[in-house]
């Protein structure tokens, strides 16, 4: 598939940490595309990852697909019906759950400036995260890849970090 077959507002999903900030920027860059990270959206600046109020992240949700270019990353599930009615195309990152471990270790121990970084906030390791990403993401992956399945839209599914890789070749994104 090439990436144009995807049009002009893609929306990226997958389990945290598997890569789709980074993939969004890079595809961004490459399209002249919006850049929307959903965490940034519905995190408030300045906290340790504080989650806005709902209806204020609905609203900054719907404001952003309303644009015409863009390339969206995130789940945010109460939002996935409005943002699949305005998408032109979707990739799936499934990438395994040790892989979403280990690049949520590096990214927290290691990474000082990354994709998708809350301004004025900070990684750290937390508890909550390690235990979202073993125990619920089992559960969203197999309700991501059933509406993914059932969506008539352009798509594209990446079930590796090597996939995630050969994509970037394919493509000629830059990191």
């Amino acid at each position: 598939m090439k990436l144009s077959d995807l049009g002009d507002r893609i929306c990226i999903l997958g389990p945290s940490n598997s890569g789709k900030s980074t993939l969004a920027d890079a595809i961004a860059r490459k399209r002249g595309l919006e850049p929307v990270h959903l965490d940034l959206l519905h995190h408030l600046p300045n906290t340790d990852w504080e989650p806005r109020p709902k209806a204020e992240f609905i609203a900054l949700h719907d404001a952003a697909i309303a644009g015409e270019r863009w390339v969206m990353d995130g789940n945010y599930s109460i939002c996935m019906p409005q943002r699949f009615r305005r998408a032109t195309g979707v990739i799936l990152l499934d990438i395994s759950i040790p892989a979403s471990l280990l690049r949520y270790f590096r990214r927290t121990l290691f990474q000082k400036n990354r994709r998708g970084a809350l301004e004025g906030g900070r990684d750290s390791v937390k508890w909550d995260m390690i235990h979202h990403i073993a125990v619920t993401t089992p559960k969203n992956r197999r309700r991501y890849q059933a509406m993914f399945e059932e969506l008539d839209l352009p798509k594209l599914q990446l079930s590796s970090v090597a996939a995630i890789k050969r994509c970037f070749r394919q493509w000629n994104l830059a990191r």
